[in-house]
């Protein structure tokens, strides 16, 4: 058997390797972190300043990791971070878990992991193992990373070893910390995929190995493409149903007492994060390629990306009704975060809700207590205060993220119009509130 494969397998058995955390955002800090805390030596990677400029402070910046759980693992050596990626020569295992974004509206931008890469090769020594982490369409690992790596004239199998182990964070869900989430990992040879299955089962309860680092890009669309495709699909029902004068979320409640054949999902004024509104379009782009184009997943991403308007055309009728147009109006989007209780705006619809009222010139303001001032594009607002006086200034009051901390009831009680996008007044009267 390979000699480079014992030595490393070796290594990994008895917690004697070194690792790298190339990217330390919402899921390469936490993934460094867990390491650490099992004595593993780990070096995290990270050209963002301020976040390194976090660390030396020994502070989280991370809702997923606590600033107590950081400063044991930096206080006991057992992690660190540089932005100086000659550290490599150190390490036997990179983790990459770097930014996937897209390129306008449906085009996968895989700059920062193409760049990440090139860093590698130029620091990769002989015996090392190579995880990409970051979402990214079937074909990446094998189709990029492998001729970028080979192109400093090392070989995958006899000098290095390459796989994919998608990402599966879902920040703020104290349910299921990162060792709770079984791990998917696939190499590009059956070598390289044990020796990821070994890394992870450090710290991971469940490693589940596929065939290929194909099947494995491919296991994290599918699980995010389920998702856009059923938020979606709930959301146009919400659409249907208010047309039809039904209560979405009577349904939803009754139809989940069935104990087989049904999930719930839940509609609300769009999807933000990392994952979701993005994942699957990088699967929509790659099969085009292969002359398959995904109309579900089109429509899909369609419709979400539309509920911000949705809300604000609701909005705008009930307005309407009570003699009251949108453009002299004043309206106060409540959560602006994309997600309940986390600390994280990306891709969050209230964003949108936001610049369209500001592009239609409503006076529009917001009250988010993780978010105290608003910088973002074009806007640039500072959380109001919620008390008697500021919710009776507005015409309508938009419930767009759901933070356990707010006084829903003292909301209610001093508002004038309530527009619930999460259903939070579920048994309101009709006169005060309404439900998306």
């Amino acid at each position: 058997m390979d000699k480079q494969f014992l030595n490393l397998e070796q290594k990994i058995s008895k917690k004697k390797f070194k690792i790298a955390v190339i990217g330390l955002g919402y899921v390469g800090l936490p993934l460094a972190v867990e390491f650490a805390k099992k004595s593993i030596e780990v070096i995290g990677i990270e050209i963002d300043r301020d976040r390194l400029k976090n660390i030396a402070n020994k502070k989280s910046y991370i809702s997923d990791v606590s600033t107590k759980e950081l400063r044991h693992v930096l206080g006991k050596g057992t992690f660190r971070a540089s932005g100086d990626f000659h550290v490599l020569k150190e390490t036997d295992v990179i983790i990459i878990c770097v930014p996937t974004p897209l390129k306008g509206k449906y085009l996968p931008d895989i700059t920062y992991i193409e760049q990440a890469v090139v860093s590698i090769g130029r620091h990769l020594r002989k015996g090392s193992l190579v995880i990409l982490e970051s979402t990214t369409y079937p074909g990446t690992t094998d189709e990029v990373i492998l001729p970028i790596l080979e192109k400093q004239g090392l070989k995958h199998g006899k000098d290095f070893f390459l796989s994919f182990s998608p990402e599966r964070i879902d920040p703020g869900n104290k349910s299921y910390p990162v060792h709770k989430i079984p791990k998917v990992v696939g190499g590009l040879s059956k070598q390289a995929t044990k020796l990821a299955e070994l890394v992870y089962r450090n710290i991971i309860d469940q490693v589940v190995t596929v065939s290929s680092a194909r099947a494995a890009e491919a296991v994290k669309l599918l699980e995010n493409t389920f998702r856009l495709i059923n938020i979606a699909a709930i959301d146009e029902l919400s659409m249907m149903a208010h047309k039809m004068g039904i209560d979405i979320w009577e349904v939803i409640k009754a139809a989940s007492t069935k104990p087989f054949g049904f999930m719930p999902f839940y509609p609300g004024p769009g999807v933000g994060g990392h994952c979701i509104p993005k994942d699957p379009l990088y699967l929509y782009w790659k099969a085009k390629h292969f002359g398959f184009r995904s109309r579900f997943i089109k429509l899909a991403s369609d419709i979400i990306n539309y509920m911000p308007e949705y809300v604000i055309e609701r909005v705008e009728e009930k307005l309407k009704a009570a003699r009251k147009s949108l453009g002299k109006a004043r309206v106060l989007v409540v959560g602006v975060t994309y997600k309940r209780n986390i600390k994280d705006l990306r891709k969050s619809p209230s964003i949108d809700i936001i610049n369209t009222l500001l592009k239609k010139g409503v006076n529009v303001s917001y009250h988010d207590p993780l978010i105290p001032f608003l910088k973002f594009g074009h806007i640039n607002l500072k959380s109001v205060m919620l008390n008697k006086a500021i919710l009776g200034k507005f015409d309508c009051v938009i419930i767009a993220t759901d933070h356990d901390c707010l006084d829903y009831g003292f909301i209610l009680k001093n508002s004038k119009f309530i527009f619930d996008t999460r259903n939070v007044y579920h048994g309101a009267s009709e006169g005060k509130v309404t439900k998306l």
